[in-house]
């Protein structure tokens, strides 16, 4: 098996096993404030982040060399993985997904002003053609848009800042400062905030939030396994399999059927999307980072959705 072949399925198989993971956020979600199940999945996401740090043979402390960068990165971490918790809470799947698509589009965005990348007039008409997909999805003034769709919004602008936040600092820190600050600060902000939302939880709940971290981490470990083995170009696209996973589950699990607004607009948030990585691939000097762009950062921490871009030595 070729390297990109062996990249691209394990891309497929951590994006199958996240789309999963997100059914029982979803169901979860029905009970549960998503500040209560960011909570306690962080708490059983420690165990799994101890023998992380203890493989880590990286030289240095957890002190970050650029904090005020690990901060801003952080407080959007927190945003979208409670953002992404609750809209899977309360929008179909297929919906969602459409959404969060857009976040590699603003990576190109944001790369402009923080990493002072150029986007030329292909990329940018790109961008907002992506931009009116999102549009198709929520279609404006004949869609009661609520908070559901605010929340999605949030994820894909919080994730797209993280990302390229991580694009800059991320081969001057450790993998795992990166990692821990996200997870630490989710601790302590949505355990602040559980005295106002909490509901006592019967064990079998808490077993689902324990395979929600598991699941999590399982992914995000093909993923990184996908991003060592292949080429970005081949693997960054196999993100959008997870429509396919979201059609399929909503159809099953919960009755939801994607309308044609969702499916126009997918289609083309995902043909911007795929139209700006392989032209990139093809541009030996593009410094723009969607190429290194995944759609699951904080391995084992964040909730749903986040887009982060590790170095590609990452282990």
């Amino acid at each position: 098996m070729t390297p990109n072949a062996k990249g691209a399925l394990l891309a497929l198989a951590a994006f199958g096993i996240f789309s999963t993971h997100d059914i029982v956020i979803k169901v979860l979600g029905g009970t549960y404030s998503p500040i209560q199940i960011v909570f306690f999945s962080v708490i059983l996401s420690f165990p799994l982040a101890t023998l992380w740090l203890l493989r880590d043979q990286t030289e240095g402390t957890l002190i970050p060399r650029h904090p005020y960068w690990m901060i801003a990165r952080t407080v959007a971490a927190v945003i979208t993985g409670v953002s992404a918790f609750y809209a899977f809470s309360v929008l179909p799947l297929a919906q969602v997904y459409a959404i969060i698509f857009a976040s590699p589009l603003l990576i190109t965005i944001l790369a402009i002003p923080i990493l002072g990348e150029e986007v030329r007039l292909r990329r940018w008409i790109a961008v907002l053609v992506g931009l009116c997909g999102v549009l198709v999805v929520l279609r404006p003034g004949q869609t009661d848009l609520g908070l559901g769709h605010l929340a999605a919004l949030a994820c894909a602008v919080g994730g797209a800042f993280a990302s390229v936040i991580v694009r800059k600092i991320g081969r001057e820190e450790r993998t795992v400062v990166i990692m821990l600050y996200p997870m630490m600060a989710n601790f302590l902000v949505m355990g602040a905030l559980l005295p106002t939302v909490y509901v006592p939880m019967p064990i079998e709940d808490l077993g689902l939030i324990a395979i929600v971290a598991v699941f999590a981490w399982t992914a995000g470990r093909f993923l990184i396994g996908a991003y060592n083995s292949g080429e970005a170009v081949i693997v960054a696209p196999m993100q959008y399999s997870q429509i396919l996973w979201a059609t399929l589950y909503g159809a099953l699990f919960f009755n939801e059927f994607p309308d044609w607004g969702t499916l126009a607009g997918s289609g083309i948030i995902i043909a911007s999307g795929m139209y700006i990585v392989f032209r990139e691939s093809r541009l030996s000097t593009s410094g723009t980072p969607v190429l290194r762009t995944r759609s699951r950062p904080d391995v084992g921490t964040s909730p749903r959705v986040s887009f982060s871009l590790w170095p590609r030595n990452l282990k």
